[in-house]
């Protein structure tokens, strides 16, 4: 069942005033940063998640809400359908989706993390703006070519899958004009977690010291990076993985 709630350019290329952006996974965590980032810049935002969005988000202009379980496909299908029929094709697609229930990791991470993102992207295919900036941006983590003991193996897999989903997808719709990259942050201090890290000082202090920059990341670091990979700024650049981790990788 749908429910909605209102919550330098190539010159050969067009721009509209107003570009749209769907968003999976934004009530929440880095998404939600995005989600308030491109409202502020005039995007019309369409957000995808099971969460309801706190009474702030609820009420930002040019966003609206879909609650949407995206492992169930014909109800994603049916959401999709009724974003693209009341807000128009669109620019940009971002996907910050994660398993976070109680049923087998496996399976849960799979479903949500490779076979929703692959069924939103083919049903979206054909809806983006021709002539237009278009991209799409998948959010995973550096735990896709490093060990994150905290994270099981079917964290691991799922963000490495996405990787290479990126890269498929990169090739199949670049004729589209279509942009595909993917962003990889490290350990994120985010709204929900900023109390944690807060009462836990000694661990925010070990990861400070082994970040070359100093600081641990934050939401909104990664949310600057997606917006500009949804940007015209990066109108040549597909297939490609930027890490937002501070250097601790290095």
């Amino acid at each position: 069942m749908v429910e909605s709630k209102v919550s330098g350019r190539p010159a050969a290329m067009k721009q509209t005033d107003s570009q749209h952006t769907v968003i999976v996974g934004g009530t929440r965590g880095m998404g939600r940063d995005l989600v308030r980032l491109l409202a502020g810049q005039g995007h019309t935002v369409s957000v995808l998640g099971r969460s309801q969005p706190s009474e702030a988000d609820s009420q930002l202009a040019n966003v609206e809400h879909w609650a949407v379980d995206i492992l169930q496909s014909d109800e994603l299908k049916k959401t999709l359908s009724g974003i693209v029929a009341a807000k128009g094709n669109l620019n940009s697609l971002v996907f910050f989706q994660r398993f976070r229930g109680d049923s087998d990791s496996w399976e849960g991470e799979i479903e949500t993390s490779l076979t929703a993102t692959k069924n939103t992207i083919e049903f979206l295919a054909d809806k983006f703006r021709p002539g237009e900036s278009c991209s799409i941006v998948a959010v995973g983590s550096i735990a896709s070519h490093f060990i994150a003991d905290e994270q099981p193996v079917s964290y691991h897999v799922g963000k490495s899958g996405l990787g290479q989903i990126v890269r498929y997808y990169a090739v199949a719709l670049g004729r589209k004009g279509i942009r595909v990259n993917s962003v990889s942050p490290g350990t994120t201090v985010k709204e929900e977690s900023a109390d944690f890290y807060a009462q836990n000082q000694e661990l925010r202090d070990l990861y400070e010291s082994i970040t070359p920059l100093g600081r641990m990341g934050t939401a909104a670091d990664v949310a600057n990076v997606a917006a500009f990979l949804c940007s015209p700024q990066a109108s040549f650049i597909t297939g490609q993985n930027i890490v937002v981790d501070g250097g601790v990788s290095l």
